[in-house]
């Protein structure tokens, strides 16, 4: 792609509302523009690492079973009375009337939606266990949205469930999520614990949440300094230098972004919403589910908290927008010109994820909104192309090598 045709709004300074790392060099580097408190637009590099994340969560997800679907996120009042919850929700919800007067809501979730799907399709034992996924914008009108897309009114959220016969079932695929979620955040290089959670307005028995560690994080974590017991500090309010309820090690605080929540919900909307099955003896009864969420656009923003610098964004290879960022310090200079274009289209041949800096900038600006963007690998063809040499530059490295035009794809 090349920079003079693609959309990347660079600022110098950050706004004055951005108030941590990530949320002002998303909004500095050009991946979101805000349009109103806790409602942005995902510029073009932003899409680019939302895509990656959700190709990741896909590959991983799809490994374990699960199939992807796309529910609507305007869902009407009568779904979310049948499960109890429309009087119950309180303001969070986004609620609003058609032109009839009949009460709709903008999904914050989808469980209900889901159990009205699957309610008629599931009526036998042998149709299950059944994973279903979908990667939805979600709405919660938030009292107070804040750091960017930490907490935002609308965000980008996958969201699973999985429906089963009996308790066995749901735990065996309960851990099979579970070690899908360390899949995708370890791919996403993200340093992240498994705490016990409180089930909240969910419900169910029992839950876990992955929280990447992070002092901007709005949750307290205890965990052991010698084990891997870890939870939520709402579940137990355990003070630091306390032994741990596993009697291994003392407990340690520590500060989370959650990034995934995972439920065994049991039959509580099943039984409400009347999702029932028949099973080998002839009896009814409900179906039992599990709930699993990713906050897909909170997974961005905590990648940049854990990878940053005071120059702009350090992206892991795996998540970059781009994979080399190709500049040509003076593109009026034809020998300049001729050797970037051929080795970008080189890059392009070979299906290189390249992003082609062939602005008429002043070679500074070019240097910093390489570095505020953050891509993986720089290459520089300026002066040193008459002796057929290249500059390359790896984000997350001070040093700057010169090598042989020919040599480039040897040092991505």
């Amino acid at each position: 792609m090349k920079q003079s045709l693609t959309f990347i709004p660079t600022l110098r300074e950050a706004p004055k509302e951005a108030e941590i790392a990530s949320h002002k060099l998303l909004l500095r580097a050009g991946f979101i523009k805000q349009i109103a408190a806790g409602v942005y637009t995902y510029l073009p590099l932003g899409l680019r690492v939302l895509r990656k994340i959700e190709s990741i969560i896909r590959e991983e997800l799809e490994a374990i079973g699960c199939s992807e679907l796309l529910m609507p996120a305007m869902q009407p009042a009568e779904l979310w009375k049948e499960s109890g919850r429309w009087d119950d929700y309180g303001q969070t919800m986004m609620r609003m009337k058609d032109r009839h007067d009949r009460d709709f809501a903008l999904g914050p979730t989808h469980e209900e939606v889901i159990t009205y799907v699957i309610r008629d399709y599931l009526n036998s034992y042998k149709k299950m266990p059944l994973a279903l996924y979908q990667i939805q914008t979600k709405f919660r009108d938030e009292l107070r949205p804040r750091f960017g897309l930490m907490r935002g009114r609308e965000f980008v959220m996958k969201d699973a469930y999985s429906f089963h016969t009996n308790e066995e079932s749901l735990d065996e695929w309960y851990q099979n999520f579970k070690q899908a979620y360390i899949n995708i955040f370890d791919r996403c290089k993200l340093e992240f614990r498994m705490v016990d959670a409180d089930n909240g307005d969910m419900g169910g028995s029992e839950s876990t949440e992955f929280m990447v560690l992070n002092k901007i994080g709005e949750d307290t974590i205890v965990y052991s300094d010698s084990s891997d017991f870890a939870s939520n500090i709402e579940v137990h309010n355990l003070e630091e230098g306390a032994k741990s309820p596993d009697g291994n090690g003392t407990i340690k605080h520590a500060k989370g972004i959650e990034v995934g929540h995972v439920f065994k919900l049991g039959a509580k909307y099943s039984e409400k919403m009347n999702a029932m099955f028949i099973n080998e003896n002839q009896k009814r009864h409900p179906v039992l589910m599990g709930c699993y969420g990713i906050g897909v656009s909170r997974v961005m923003m905590a990648i940049i908290e854990q990878y940053n610098d005071e120059n702009g964004i350090v992206w892991p290879k795996e998540l970059a927008p781009f994979d080399v960022h190709l500049i040509c310090i003076d593109p009026r200079k034809d020998e300049q010109s001729q050797a970037a274009e051929k080795l970008y289209n080189e890059f392009m041949k070979n299906k290189i994820d390249v992003l082609y800096d062939d602005r008429r900038e002043r070679p500074g600006v070019k240097f910093s909104d390489a570095d505020l963007i953050g891509i993986p690998v720089r290459i520089t063809v300026g002066r040193g192309i008459k002796d057929g040499k290249v500059e390359v530059k790896y984000r997350n490295r001070d040093e700057v090598i010169e090598v042989d035009i020919d040599e480039v794809k040897n040092n991505l």
